[in-house]
């Protein structure tokens, strides 16, 4: 089934009789859920932007690729740098908007300036009774209700299928300059990170892998350079950091785990605990993101991560593999408070039903 008008999502969402997939184009097909197809692709178009006010509107099935060539054009960018999933499932299509928000997608700039919940203004959705639902909207407020925004992103389409969203754009950066330091082992270029995320220096990237150590700052060319010398000074203690390119974009979309066979596990933690998990993991290979709060791990098919890590600081979710649940089982209290959230949104549990559970 491909809507292409929200009347339509709705009269389909109200007369089903059993259990839908939600999906965009399926470039994000994380997790294992029955239901028949429903697909937002055809649910596209720029519903509004005003450069001036740095906001953009767009129905869910947008592509990503047309919301990022229409900023460029007026020199600005989605600030959350969203991931692309395509190279580590290899799934096919067009991301879409609607999927980004859906997961709370966001990369490397997470660190700096937040991840995708924080610059969604606004969602309309369709909940599990068919009924269309419209919160927030183009400025950022401090308003008393409920927030409903937040509370979709990264809900991944099990209470209501988002039909449009609006989203906050910032100005594209003039310039960047990527510190590279080689040959730390994880538990000292962790350390390196931490410093350099603990300066006033306004790191956007802090990245791990293959021995190499990368610290990105953005900005004004001036400004970056000053930055950049500073960061090296800092940096004396764990070695002579160069300045070098880095391809971020393959940090964000995890390149160096993707063609290498195997489950590929995305686990959240605290920086000062990640390196003591991978040693307990012993993965096939490993990077680190988010100055070491984001691990993601590359396992021999059908490994049993979570037992192997027993209780953590953390959670960590299957995104490649089939062998285990994809997402972490929940603390009995916050389980129960997502059931009743899930029973009020879509009482039929017709909408991704088991995704997340």
């Amino acid at each position: 089934m491909t809507p292409t008008t929200e009347q339509e999502l709705s009269e389909i969402i109200a007369g089903s009789n059993g259990p839908l997939r939600i999906r965009g184009s399926g470039t994000r097909a994380i997790g294992r859920t029955d239901g028949a197809d429903l697909s937002l692709a055809s649910m596209t178009g720029i519903t509004l932007y005003e450069p001036g006010a740095m906001t953009i509107v767009a129905k869910a099935g947008t592509p990503v690729a047309e919301i990022e060539e229409t900023l460029a054009k007026e020199n600005q960018r989605l600030a959350f740098e969203p991931m692309d999933h395509r190279t580590v499932l290899g799934t096919q299509g067009e991301p879409t908007i609607g999927g980004v928000v859906a997961a709370n997608v966001s990369g490397p700039r997470r660190i700096a300036v937040g991840a995708c919940r924080d610059f969604a203004l606004g969602v309309r959705f369709v909940d599990g009774s068919g009924t269309v639902i419209k919160n927030g909207g183009r400025v950022m407020k401090n308003v008393t209700g409920y927030d409903l925004v937040k509370l979709l992103a990264g809900s991944y389409g099990t209470l209501g299928v988002l039909t449009e969203v609006s989203l906050k754009v910032l100005p594209e950066v003039e310039t960047s300059a990527t510190l590279t330091l080689r040959g730390l082992d994880d538990k000292t270029a962790i350390r390196a990170l931490s410093s350099v995320l603990g300066s006033p220096f306004e790191v956007t990237g802090a990245a791990h892998l293959a021995g190499t150590t990368m610290i990105r700052i953005e900005g004004f060319e001036a400004s970056v350079a000053y930055r950049a010398g500073k960061l090296r000074d800092l940096l004396r203690s764990f070695g002579e950091a160069t300045v070098e390119d880095a391809d971020w974009t393959a940090i964000r979309d995890v390149r160096g785990l993707a063609d290498q066979p195997g489950d590929i596990w995305r686990i959240s933690t605290t920086p000062s605990a990640a390196a003591d998990l991978v040693a307990q993991i012993d993965p096939k290979a490993v990077q680190y993101d988010w100055g070491g709060g984001l691990i993601w791990a590359l396992t021999p098919e059908g490994t049993d991560l979570r037992t192997k890590l027993g209780a953590f600081d953390g959670h960590a979710t299957l995104i490649r593999g089939k062998a285990a649940q994809t997402f972490h089982p929940e603390p009995a209290p916050l389980a129960a408070i997502s059931q009743g959230l899930r029973a009020k949104f879509d009482p039929r549990g017709i909408l991704n039903p088991g995704l997340m559970t």
